[in-house]
């Protein structure tokens, strides 16, 4: 996956935007607000997603492409390396859990 195919899955999902809130190298996508994935520009091999506490450290023992977040919460965002070696579809359900996250912590009348 390249950031092109992130960009447009991301943006497939209901009630998102994108901007860039932080400067002009770093693109960030949410819902509702909230943001759930943030991507470098310079670096576009390796966004930031949410992710569930005890799912983030299996994910992190099972592959090394998925680390802490860098520059975020370490207990709720993992960096993952789009370098080829993890599948798209792992990265496809990476971007829905983060979404999902966002999702479910909003408002009712927001979601």
């Amino acid at each position: 996956m390249n950031i092109e195919d992130l960009r447009d899955y991301c943006l497939s999902k209901p009630g998102t935007t994108e901007g860039l809130p932080f400067g002009e190298q770093t693109l960030v996508f949410k819902v509702g607000g909230k943001i759930f994935l943030l991507i470098g520009l310079e670096q576009a091999n390796r966004f930031n997603a949410k992710c569930n506490p005890e799912r983030a450290i299996e994910l992190r023992e099972k592959h090394p492409e998925i680390i802490p977040g860098f520059h975020m919460n370490k207990k709720h965002w993992n960096t993952i390396y789009m370098d080829g070696r993890l599948k798209p579809a792992l990265i496809r359900e990476l971007i829905d859990h983060s979404y999902q996250l966002v999702l479910e912590g909003l408002p009712k009348k927001l979601r």
